[in-house]
């Protein structure tokens, strides 16, 4: 078995995401293709958000020296999901659906380059490598039950418990 790595693990996810923004932002006028692609893409970062809750940010919770960084990315995953669930509800490929889905690739490119560059290493510098492995399992563990959930649970709303 490969050594699992919690940061590869959240990295390649991070750059599958960064290319289905990209394919979004490109595939202006294909309605249905892009619909599809944005379905998918709300999916891949529920499932990826909550995972990721549920394993490196609940341990990072539990670290004084690493909990203001959590807190920060709890609340951005937030942000991002109820402009997610701002999109499902507007009318799909409008001006005014642009304009949102550009702000929330904004916010969460922003959100997931200022985890690779900023969470990541300070979690990393205080994680022993033990715990990094057993939060890799967890984050692999939880992300396709996630994905389940995700499918009956849109984003915006607080009825995930």
């Amino acid at each position: 078995m490969a050594h699992a790595d919690i940061y590869a693990d959240l990295k390649r996810d991070h750059d599958k995401q960064r290319g289905m923004l990209k394919q979004l932002g490109e595939l202006d006028g294909a309605v249905d293709a892009r619909r599809e692609l944005f379905d998918a893409f709300r999916l891949e970062v529920q499932s990826h958000a909550a995972a990721e809750e549920e394993s490196l940010y609940a341990t990072m919770l539990g670290k004084p020296d690493l909990r203001d960084e959590a807190r920060h990315s709890v609340a951005e995953h937030k942000e991002v999901d109820d402009l997610l669930g701002e999109l499902l509800d507007m009318e799909f490929g409008t001006d005014a659906w642009e304009a949102k889905f550009q702000h929330m690739r904004h916010r969460y490119e922003h959100h997931i380059d200022e985890e690779e560059e900023e969470m990541f290493p300070a979690a990393e510098e205080k994680l022993d490598d033990a715990t990094e492995e057993r939060l890799a399992a967890t984050y692999e563990e939880r992300k396709p039950a996630e994905l389940e959930l995700a499918r009956d649970n849109p984003p915006g709303g607080d009825e995930r418990e």
